[in-house]
């Protein structure tokens, strides 16, 4: 590697860091309890011992996050940053993994200007370094962030070892696919991917007459493939609902028109880099489009030429070609799937985090397309060059000014992480040990464990609680389950999640002598004190 592209690839990285560590516990705000319940589940089994490969409770979740935060506890102790800092670094990795699988990709299959694969892998990895889509998925603890990181790495290492032909590198990648089964969901589509890998990789190895190694090099992948996820499948096997958890209920298949909807989804999916985002405030701001409008055009420039190539290289049987815009046609749409298959709250990104790194692929080639065609029609080569440079810099100042100032600033994303459910777990750790603790459950949610549990809401004050004392401390009751309150000559405090007026009266009727107060959103009852 030459020191100026090292140094570039250092800066970018940096950028990365930067991006996804700054103010890693104020932004997002609170924990949201799809978040704590992995800090919880992760916190017992390091207590116990028993990791799970998959963890059941909130429609279930694939466990290789779980045991990444119980190295994360292991090493920093107990705490949000511990748990956000996971998904945070693979976020960095992530962006150093695209660079490696996009330099692969397009520098030891086609015959180029020596500088252009490099150019465009340092490209897309400045865009995803300073993604709000990438970077806010990297820094709210999700276990869909491992999703692209391992989708990278496993496709960089199998382009090199059917390059290289080295058995190390079909080992590695088979290592990376195999815990692809253990990170989310949509994972399962990418092995749908693989054809339009394997087959070009065919016929260029038939050409060279070559057909056993490959044979043998992919039997290799197969194999580690098979025994990293075999356990998982194993587990899936003997809990078949587990395998699709709550997928079937969102599938557009589970719709009164089947048809209709998948339409729908596929024409919003399809829409959301340009003209309308996801709605959600937790994953976006709400409504915006995916990518900024220059980026959006790059992305449709980036695309255009792809299929142009496809089109091309299949017709004139160039396989080497043929690799790269099969391998990015295919792993766009197959990996758009998880999104355009499901009718609730779409477009959803989160669904379809699996594609991020072939849209900054295509982002990338798009920008070099410009450039290329602005470079041959003028002669002013330093103002076209200063011209791009500005553009980078203005795009990082963008990315950066609408994740932490346009949307970490506002009213509803605290809403939409529930940060006041920090603010009532930090409020029973404030409370002196020895006082007896209540919390009333009013807000809905998935029970955990199902089905008659507490409601999800109720993990992230337990996990505040863990923090402090490794166990709740608190007594969880539903708003139904107020007989079970007993109160003795000690200092009691009843918390409801939300202010409820009625519970608060009701228990007033139970325990005359209490007194009701209002804090911060939340209700708070008070006896002997």
């Amino acid at each position: 590697m030459q020191k100026k592209t090292l140094f570039l690839l250092i800066f970018i990285l940096a950028i990365a860091v930067f991006f996804r560590l700054w103010k890693l516990t104020e932004i997002p705000p609170g924990l949201y309890p799809d978040v704590a319940i992995n800090g919880n589940e992760a916190l017992e089994s390091l207590k116990t011992g028993n990791f799970k490969l998959f963890y059941p409770e909130n429609n279930g979740r694939e466990g290789l996050m779980m045991w990444l935060i119980v190295l994360s506890f292991s090493i920093f102790g107990v705490s949000i940053w511990s748990i956000k800092i996971v998904a945070a670094l693979i976020g960095i990795l992530t962006v150093f993994g695209l660079y490696l699988f996009t330099k692969e990709l397009f520098d030891n299959l086609t015959i180029q200007q020596s500088n252009t694969p490099t150019i465009i892998a340092l490209i897309a990895s400045f865009f995803l370094a300073t993604s709000f889509w990438h970077t806010n998925f990297s820094r709210i603890g999700f276990r869909a962030i491992l999703l692209p990181f391992i989708l990278v790495f496993s496709f960089y290492f199998l382009l090199k070892g059917l390059r290289t032909k080295r058995t190390r590198d079909f080992i590695i990648s088979g290592v990376f696919f195999g815990l692809g089964f253990y990170t989310y969901i949509s994972f399962r589509f990418a092995v749908l991917i693989l054809p339009f890998i394997s087959v070009p990789f065919w016929f260029i190895y038939k050409e060279n007459n070559q057909r056993k190694k490959f044979l043998l090099a992919t039997g290799y992948w197969l194999l580690v493939t098979f025994l990293v996820a075999l356990p998982i499948g194993i587990h899936f096997l003997k809990n078949p609902q587990d395998f699709l958890g709550r997928a079937a209920s969102i599938s557009v298949f589970a719709t009164q028109n089947p048809i209709k909807e998948f339409l729908k989804s596929l024409i919003l999916h399809l829409g959301m880099f340009n003209f309308y985002g996801d709605p959600n405030w937790r994953h976006n701001f709400s409504g915006s489009p995916m990518l900024p409008w220059p980026l959006g055009i790059l992305f449709l420039i980036g695309i255009v030429f792809s299929i142009r190539d496809l089109i091309n290289s299949t017709k004139t049987k160039n396989y080497s070609l043929c690799i790269i815009n099969y391998l990015l046609i295919s792993w766009f749409f197959i990996m758009f799937l998880p999104g355009i298959l499901t009718f609730e709250g779409i477009p959803h990104s989160l669904r379809v985090i699996g594609v991020i790194p072939v849209v900054y692929i295509f982002v990338a080639v798009g920008g070099l397309k410009v450039y290329q065609f602005f470079e041959r029609n003028t002669k002013r080569k330093k103002l076209l060059i200063f011209t791009c440079l500005l553009f980078l810099i203005a795009m990082g100042i963008f990315e950066f000014n609408k994740y932490f100032f346009d949307w970490g600033r506002n009213k509803e994303v605290k809403g939409a992480f529930t940060e006041r459910f920090v603010r009532e777990g930090e409020f029973l750790n404030s409370l002196p040990k020895d006082i007896q603790k209540y919390v009333i459950v009013n807000e809905s949610g998935v029970p955990v464990p199902w089905p008659d549990g507490i409601p999800m809401p109720a993990q992230t004050i337990m996990f505040i609680e863990n923090i402090k004392y490794s166990s709740p401390h608190s007594n969880y009751l539903l708003p139904k389950d107020l007989d079970r309150i007993k109160i003795n000559k000690e200092k009691t405090v009843i918390v409801s999640m939300a202010f409820d007026q009625n519970i608060m009266n009701e228990l007033l009727k139970r325990f005359p002598e209490g007194e009701i107060e209002e804090r911060e959103g939340f209700g708070m009852f008070k006896i002997n004190f």
